[in-house]
């Protein structure tokens, strides 16, 4: 199983993050945290690496589903999104999301599974959106 949901596109670095933000928000997630690798590196550790944002992604009623089911499943939130520079190809974007099917899988309870669907469901939506108007790079 792939860990993750994804797709490319040919557009600038920022213009995938504002697509990406605006397909979550369209399907009910918010954005919780934001975490620039690339800047975070840089300052910490001097190294320099490709644009690679990571978004910590939120759909509410979706989230307290599954608190409820299990409490612990805090751990695993919220969905980390990435957007990130293909390092072979510069002028493609690469947007990523954790495939939610990973929560029923690493706690073993079942009574996630239809959270998890619902979750993959609206990802799935998300970044099908993002990839779907791909355009050159501005």
């Amino acid at each position: 199983m792939s860990i993750a949901i994804s797709t490319s596109l040919h557009t600038s670095f920022a213009e995938a993050v504002e697509r990406t933000r605006q397909a979550l928000a369209d399907q009910g997630f918010g954005v919780l945290t934001e975490i620039d690798m690339k800047a975070t590196l840089k300052k910490k550790l001097d190294t320099d690496m490709e644009d690679y944002l990571i978004l910590g992604a939120c759909n509410p009623p979706l989230a307290h589903r599954a608190v409820g089911i299990d409490r612990q499943i805090g751990l695993l939130l919220p969905c980390n999104v990435v957007v990130r520079a293909d390092p072979a190809d510069d002028t493609r974007m690469l947007v990523e999301a954790m495939d939610p099917q990973l929560l029923v899988q690493v706690t073993g309870d079942a009574r996630l599974q239809e959270v998890a669907d619902d979750v993959a469901s609206k990802l799935r939506a998300a970044i099908d959106a993002v990839g779907a108007t791909s355009t050159a790079p501005s």
